[in-house]
């Protein structure tokens, strides 16, 4: 059963309502479209006992998710883990710190393997034969993965200059890669052309208002391994801004259908200086981001004009949290930070995350007191070009047991 009303303008002042079809902007006002819900109805339909007794996947949480009928695909994505981090706690004087890491996610190691399942699931809905994306890598890694799954055609357009897995990592599924010269903005530019022309269900344009509902179940699960309560606190990284929104709108829907207590969590932003035309706005107390050309390493959040950046300014403005940015120098650190602390081995766009973390919670925008989610999106092996050259080289000896003791005496002597 669905519990799909249709779809809704995101703009307060318009709100005009649509049914489902593969439709992302209002006719009337060009705002966003999103997915609307009847709540009661789910209230009436879950519970936390409900929701306990299913499979450990994304799927748990269908009443809130946008499919007419039951998961075709997907169906091993999801139910990361959330551990707590009491080594990072230490390191950085703080008292209660977890880590919820979708880098282990399945089938390709980030957490776009969650927002595809659902845009796969509704393309096939609506009667696609083709789907597409244009991407930074980590979801067309996902896309290229679950739509062979699923016998599709699919195309995945992205910037010629990322790095070397990401394309390998969608190659290898034997689908149309297409490598566009420049940033991801043209890329997105020229996807929005294409789609009008050929009629593809493009996951994050015309199929966006569905595809964007299966970031809430990173939020959704955060929120049950807490065992059922929410942070304080959660750190997210941008690109275009959509994760962020729709964290906050899944602890918005279990208060409001019963299944959390209300909650006050502040929900905080982490972007590249060189890309952060998000934290950017924040910082200066604008409404409007100024589009940036990106220059950063993280090339997964290097989205100069992200589609849902005002909208993430409203999340953080609205919960009172923050946001700010991390050098590239800083993300180095903090992915080694969080490798040699808690055994995560994260993307650049993790280290951003933890590198802001680390910010705020030393300008005390997170008390040290006080719950924070860190959250990790992707895996290092994607990124491993950002730390080439950042690590301690292997120490190469003989064959022979002479040479290990006089190396282990070098060892200790200098941990000495």
């Amino acid at each position: 059963m669905s519990y799909v009303k249709g779809l809704k303008c995101k703009e307060a002042d318009c709100g005009r309502t649509y049914p489902q079809a593969p439709h992302h902007i209002c006719e009337y006002c060009f705002g966003k479209l999103e997915v609307d819900y009847d709540y009661e109805a789910i209230g009436s339909a879950v519970s936390r006992e409900v929701i306990e007794e299913r499979p450990a996947n994304m799927w748990r949480y269908r009443e809130f998710l946008p499919i007419d009928g039951e998961p075709i695909v997907g169906v091993d994505v999801g139910f990361t883990p959330l551990h707590r981090a009491h080594n990072l706690e230490q390191t950085l004087g703080h008292s209660e710190i977890y880590v919820k890491n979708d880098a282990v996610n399945y089938p390709t190691l980030s957490f776009k393997d969650r927002v595809v399942a659902v845009a796969v699931a509704k393309a096939k809905e609506f009667g696609f034969d083709t789907v597409a994306c244009a991407t930074t890598g980590n979801l067309g890694n996902s896309l290229a993965a679950q739509s062979v799954q699923m016998g599709l055609t699919c195309f995945i357009f992205i910037p010629a200059g990322v790095e070397q897995a990401k394309i390998i990592g969608t190659s290898v599924y034997g689908v149309n890669v297409v490598g566009i010269s420049g940033n991801y903005d043209g890329v997105n530019r020229l996807c929005s052309e294409i789609a009008d022309r050929y009629g593809w269900a493009f996951v994050n344009i015309n199929i966006r208002p569905y595809y964007a509902e299966g970031s809430k179940t990173f939020g959704f699960e955060i929120l049950e391994q807490l065992g059922w309560r929410a942070p304080q606190h959660i750190v997210v990284p941008m690109a275009g801004g959509s994760l962020i929104t729709k964290i906050e709108k899944a602890i918005r829907e279990f208060a409001d259908v019963g299944l959390i207590e209300a909650a006050e969590t502040k929900i905080h932003g982490a972007q590249a200086t060189g890309c952060n035309p998000i934290s950017a706005a924040v910082k200066a107390g604008e409404e409007i981001f100024t589009p940036v050309r990106p220059d950063t390493i993280a090339h997964s959040i290097a989205i100069g004009n992200p589609a849902d950046g005002y909208y993430a300014i409203e999340t953080i403005r609205r919960t009172g949290g923050w946001a700010e940015d991390a050098t590239d120098e800083e993300i180095v650190e903090a992915i080694k930070l969080l490798a040699e602390t808690e055994g995560v081995f994260t993307e650049t766009a993790g280290g951003a995350t933890l590198a802001v973390t680390k910010k705020l919670i030393e300008q005390g925008r997170i008390p040290r007191d006080e719950s924070v989610v860190v959250s990790i999106t992707g895996n290092g092996l994607k990124t491993r070009e950002a730390i080439v050259g950042q690590l301690r080289e292997p120490v190469v000896i003989e064959a022979n047991v002479a040479d290990f003791d006089a190396l282990l005496s070098e060892l200790t002597n200098c941990a000495d």
